[in-house]
């Protein structure tokens, strides 16, 4: 099927509540009746508690459906083919993001082998904590409404500083998540203490000093610096995507030693044992986590009995969580493999 684009502010169906249920109105503004359209619209499984709903007159639009939800944010409904062919884009975008992480590491060493708390070192700090820490980058919308929060957003008080070199993030993360994520890492815990440490009102924990001030760091400062290191089409959020893709491959690989060899049912709940480990570390629901970040390349290799599992061996590891100096390795194996399957 061919897609054509939507604008929803141009023609369109429209919801109305009739009794328990609802109507719609035609683009003509007449009731509609057309059983095709009413199953199209029906298929669709609009939450009820939207409103403004507006419907995409043909059935292959690329966008189908939109709506305010309960907390006024604009909420869309995309063509499952729109949504697949994005969705192909997207981890085709977050392959070359993974094979650029090797140089983008070296920078981020680099600049946080530098001295004092300057916007540079600090960025990198920050995209040292996104590489290792699975953190969400945060909003400050979020954090005002939701109470909810991400790196970005994280306050001095949801750090302690532990004993053996570690310090201890604790918050309030999205859909209401008590995450907890310690970090060991040398280079980055000395900034981290530093900026809990800092004689500064403002309780947000990233902020760097430049100009005899200080200034809070931002989502989209972060995703600047990471175009500088990574390329213009990298973001924050392709860190969790990339390491949910690794997470599941290693997950697969050490949970069977023959995928091959499994039945169906078996291999389907060797996935949902891998995806749902990869979830925790994440702090996504197992669906969200799949849907959104491992790459179906990963779980299509499984499905054809290939995993990485040869090379875990040969590091002599059956950890999911594979420590950072064995992690380039398992990353290239899983690039192979992705390109492989296609």
């Amino acid at each position: 099927m061919r897609l054509r684009r939507w604008d929803p502010a141009s023609t369109a169906i429209q919801r109305r509540r009739r009794g328990r249920g609802f109507g719609y109105l035609d683009v003509d503004g007449e009731a509609l009746r057309d059983a095709e359209t009413l199953a199209r619209i029906e298929a669709l499984v609009i939450p009820p508690a939207w409103q403004d709903v507006r419907i995409c007159p043909w059935p292959n639009g690329h966008l189908q459906a939109v709506g305010t939800d309960d907390a006024g944010r604009r909420q869309y409904l995309y063509h499952e083919a729109w949504r697949v062919q994005r969705d192909r884009e997207k981890f085709a975008r977050v392959r070359e993001f993974g094979r650029t992480l090797p140089k983008a590491r070296v920078r981020v060493a680099d600049d946080l082998a530098t001295r004092g708390l300057n916007r540079r070192r600090v960025l990198a700090a920050a995209a040292r904590l996104l590489d290792i820490g699975f953190f969400r980058i945060g909003g400050e919308v979020y954090a005002q409404e939701n109470g909810s929060h991400g790196l970005t957003t994280v306050l001095r008080s949801h750090v302690s500083v532990a004993r053996g070199g570690r310090v201890v993030f604790e918050y309030p993360a999205k859909s209401g998540q008590e995450r907890v994520q310690a970090v060991a890492a040398t280079d980055v815990v000395d900034v981290i203490r530093a900026l809990v440490r800092r004689r500064e009102p403002d309780q947000t924990l990233l902020a760097y000093y430049e100009g005899r001030s200080w200034h809070n760091v931002r989502s989209a400062d972060v995703n600047v610096y990471l175009h500088e290191i990574c390329g213009d089409d990298s973001s924050a959020k392709d860190f969790r995507t990339w390491h949910g893709t690794v997470l599941a491959a290693v997950a697969l690989a050490t949970g069977t030693d023959d995928p091959a060899a499994l039945s169906r049912t078996a291999r389907r709940r060797a996935e949902a044992r891998a995806i749902k480990e990869v979830a925790e570390y994440l702090g996504n629901t197992p669906a969200v986590c799949r849907s959104a970040y491992v790459d179906p390349a990963v779980i299509e290799a499984f499905e054809q009995g290939v995993t990485i599992r040869r090379t875990l061996e040969r590091l002599g590891t059956d950890e999911v969580l594979v420590g950072e100096e064995d992690r380039e390795r398992v990353e290239r194996a899983v690039l192979e493999l992705l390109d492989d399957v296609g």
